[in-house]
């Protein structure tokens, strides 16, 4: 046993998916006295502008758009009480098949080895006990979260820690369940084409395949202030619609596949941090 905090590592894309994905786990460690480490990839520029301003419509400033978006990321790590962030601060590519994609310097443009240099960099430097980032999939096919999930495995390799490696998800149960949910709140919402039915039906697990089930309740008023944080992606950030109470009421429980682990410990689990104290 050695003096250093149990510490966590959480890689993601993009400003405001640390609160989406992780923010009860977040907030919940760090209560915990476990220190969170937030890396997070991109600097956000193909999100909303001031006014809700799309990417390539007139009047979008990406430089602009990252600096406010660094801003409310900050304001979200305060609210969970996040211990450290680091950016990567490579450019956001925007959704698959946008022409960010293929800009220069853009995430997706990377090569995997540099930003795994990268990040193994900060491992080295943090030393976590447990890392959590996206499936190969990148949870449902953004490219920046697929580059998120290939740097991160490939700096594991680059660096000689074991800790525990866990990959968001979602029950395929929850998916039906939001599906029911976001039709109550948006009740003109078309039905989705046969083709994206089928896509959004294969987000997520079968519960079966999930191993770890964290309780997050007592902390889902921070998970939703931090999503509040990111005010300007408001529109896109449909969990705020709910209100906090129902947010909390389905929100309490986050969810996650462990894919390596030298600790022994029995699945399903309730504790990222099972066989480590």
């Amino acid at each position: 046993m050695t003096d250093r905090p149990l510490t966590l590592m959480a890689v993601h894309a993009h400003p405001d998916d640390e609160a989406t994905g992780t923010g009860g786990v977040l907030a919940r460690y760090a209560a915990e006295g476990i220190r969170t480490v937030l890396v997070t990839c991109t600097d956000g520029g193909c999100g909303d502008g001031p006014g809700g301003v799309k990417p390539g419509d007139p009047g979008h400033d990406p430089a602009a758009v990252a600096l406010m978006r660094r801003q409310e990321l900050e304001a979200s790590c305060g609210v969970l009480k996040v211990s450290d962030l680091e950016m990567l601060d490579y450019a956001d590519s925007g959704m698959m098949g946008w022409p960010g994609n293929d800009a220069p310097g853009s995430f997706w443009q990377t090569p995997v080895a540099e930003g795994a240099a990268r990040l193994a960099e900060l491992m080295g430097h943090y030393r976590p006990d447990v890392v959590v980032t996206y499936d190969e999939n990148g949870f449902y096919g953004h490219p920046d979260h697929i580059q998120a999930h290939r740097i991160t495995m490939a700096a594991l390799e680059m660096t000689a820690l074991t800790p525990k490696v866990y990959w968001t998800t979602i029950p395929r149960s929850g998916m039906r369940r939001f599906g029911e949910i976001m039709r109550e709140f948006a009740e003109d919402m078309p039905e989705p084409d046969p083709a994206e039915a089928a896509a959004l039906a294969e987000i997520g697990l079968p519960d079966d395949e999930i191993t770890t089930w964290v309780d997050t309740t007592a902390f889902s008023g921070q998970k939703y202030d931090a999503l509040a944080a990111h005010a300007s992606q408001g529109e896109n950030i449909f969990f705020l619609k709910m209100g906090k109470e129902r947010f909390g009421e389905l929100m309490g429980v986050e969810t996650f596949v462990r894919v390596q682990d030298a600790t022994g410990a029995a699945v399903p689990e309730n504790d990222l941090f099972a066989g480590l104290r």
